[in-house]
């Protein structure tokens, strides 16, 4: 009766093409709960390789969709692309105090990062013990520029947020694919798990087992190119074939001119990447496929990745087993779910101890 909650937080993923925004709760058993969620698209050019190049526009798509929300909550937590990342998992001797851990951390950090400590945001966390070392801990350690982080905690005073964590977008995507690899037969044990979250421009491949990560890769398709069609098949501007894409309001021919032969090369391109994950390690077949992303729910995609790679697909609803609160539009919630991914994960910082 007398245990504390989680103190309230807010997960926001800011993406090349969208601001998106989960706010989780957990009832007394537990169990989580959907209370907001939200996305604002932004436009072309806003964000780039994860730099908010337009920061005034980012701020105020962001205020917007805060205060469409209707969260009260002030807490962040935010998360920087992998590509501006340095991650590596190092063993150290296990039973060092945290200040111990912390000298030795800046001196492995020395080897992996080319640039000054003075100019680096850096962090670790102990996974546990080590498997190939008996005694010793495994320690993974993130560094990325001060100046990225502070982007990002920049954009996030500026709407009037405070910035709480600052996560990895992939970290972020893993977590919350947990709880639906969890769901999977055999809680998805010792499965061989390909998750692909499709971006705008890049889609970010991770390929999981247990809670390890066994390979990851960028590959450079996206829902842009999706984008890229309707504009020459119609005559659309860009910003006209976003919005049709959106609104779902395109022409009776679309489905056929369009949609079917992007569904095909994107199935392409999964296939292709696998093709590379097998090549480049001892692994030849994967058990699931996961797809992420607000490209990855499109009628006939799952169909398409199975018949390309012979392996079971489906798509990522990281609301799965989720009550869903009274302040969420829950068939629009859903129908957008496979976009909120890193931002779920974000929000599930909130429940860690």
């Amino acid at each position: 009766m007398f245990s504390r909650q989680a103190a309230p937080l807010i997960g926001l993923d800011i993406s090349s093409s969208s601001v998106k925004l989960v706010e989780l709760g957990q009832d007394r058993s537990g169990n989580l709960t959907l209370e907001r969620c939200g996305i604002e698209p932004l436009e072309r050019g806003w964000i780039s390789d994860g730099n908010i190049e337009k920061f005034d526009e980012v701020v105020e798509a962001t205020r917007r969709l805060v205060s469409r929300a209707g969260s009260k909550t002030k807490n962040v937590a935010m998360a920087l692309p992998a590509s501006v990342v340095i991650s590596k998992k190092i063993i150290l001797p296990g039973g060092l105090s945290e200040r111990e851990m912390e000298v030795q951390v800046e001196s492995e950090a020395n080897q992996y990062i080319p640039f000054s400590l003075d100019e680096v945001a850096l962090d670790f966390c102990v996974v546990g013990p080590s498997a190939t070392s008996a005694g010793d801990v495994d320690v993974v350690i993130a560094a990325s520029r001060k100046e990225k982080v502070e982007d990002r905690q920049g954009l996030a005073e500026a709407v009037g947020l405070t910035s709480v964590v600052m996560d990895v977008e992939s970290y972020a995507a893993r977590l919350a694919a947990s709880r639906v690899i969890e769901r999977l037969p055999g809680s998805g044990t010792d499965a061989l798990i390909a998750l692909f979250e499709i971006g705008a421009m890049t889609s970010a491949m991770q390929v999981l087992r247990n809670d390890d990560l066994v390979y990851e890769r960028d590959q450079v398709f996206g829902g842009a190119q999706l984008t890229q069609m309707l504009v020459r098949q119609y005559g659309f501007t860009h910003e006209e074939a976003e919005t049709k894409k959106r609104a779902g309001e395109l022409p009776d021919d679309y489905g056929a001119t369009v949609l079917q032969p992007y569904v095909e090369s994107l199935a392409q391109e999964v296939e292709r990447a696998l093709k590379f994950f097998f090549t480049s390690t001892p692994h030849n077949r994967v058990d699931y496929i996961l797809l992420a992303g607000g490209t990855a729910a499109l009628p006939g995609l799952t169909d398409a990745v199975t018949r390309h790679t012979s392996f079971p697909c489906q798509v990522v609803n990281p609301f799965d087993g989720m009550e869903v609160g009274r302040g969420v539009r829950e068939k629009k919630a859903l129908r957008e779910a496979p976009s909120y991914l890193t931002a779920c994960g974000l929000a599930m910082r909130r429940f860690l101890r």
